[in-house]
């Protein structure tokens, strides 16, 4: 018996962005489709526009698994664990034991299959870095639409995520900006008269 599914289950009872009052609150599991969906769309472009070689399919399952380890740890916002070197090197340590706890659950028929997308140290660095930047631009997507609602918490994290997302060094990251980010600073109305 594996209690896997049981665990994963619960990705949608873990809050995100715990510190920060949100107008519309966000979990984990919800997070985890839209940065999938996003991975998918980069894994596409990069090959389509920039000459790469990626499946999205591939890209959207890492992606759905990539915070898999937050149903031990919880979410620990970001200031937490970036705070300092030390925390960050212990968070890292306590992430690497939960990734490993839910590989364990993993019946051992299957765990080759599931270890590049429970754990990090099993990770494609290729698949990690791009869903990497699904995931920032999933953050800056809640801060774009915490900003609409009229939410100004998210402010600094705003400006901290489009200085790291200018800084991304894939074309495609760049070009999903280009392309589908503006609509998300329109209501419903606008949109529907763009189509």
């Amino acid at each position: 018996m594996s209690h896997l599914f049981a665990h994963l289950a619960r990705m949608k009872l873990i809050q995100r962005w715990p510190l920060m009052y949100n107008i519309r609150s966000e979990n984990v599991q919800e997070h985890s489709l839209q940065v999938a969906m996003v991975a998918h769309s980069l894994a596409i472009i990069g090959n389509k526009k920039f000459g790469k070689s990626l499946s999205p399919d591939r890209a959207t399952t890492v992606a759905i698994f990539h915070d898999a380890s937050e149903i031990i740890t919880g979410d620990l916002p970001t200031p937490v664990k970036y705070f300092n070197k030390e925390i960050e090197a212990e968070y890292k340590k306590i992430e690497a034991i939960a990734e490993n706890r839910l590989l364990e659950m993993v019946p051992e028929e299957f765990k080759s299959e599931y270890a590049s997308l429970l754990t990090s140290e099993h990770a494609d660095i290729e698949y990690k870095t791009l869903v990497k930047s699904a995931d920032t631009i999933c953050a800056y997507l809640k801060c774009l639409e915490e900003h609409r609602a009229g939410n100004h918490e998210f402010n600094t994290a705003k400006k901290r995520i489009e200085k790291s997302l200018k800084d991304n060094p894939d074309p495609a990251v760049q070009y999903f900006i280009d392309c589908f980010i503006p609509s998300f600073k329109l209501n419903l109305d606008d949109i529907n008269q763009l189509l």
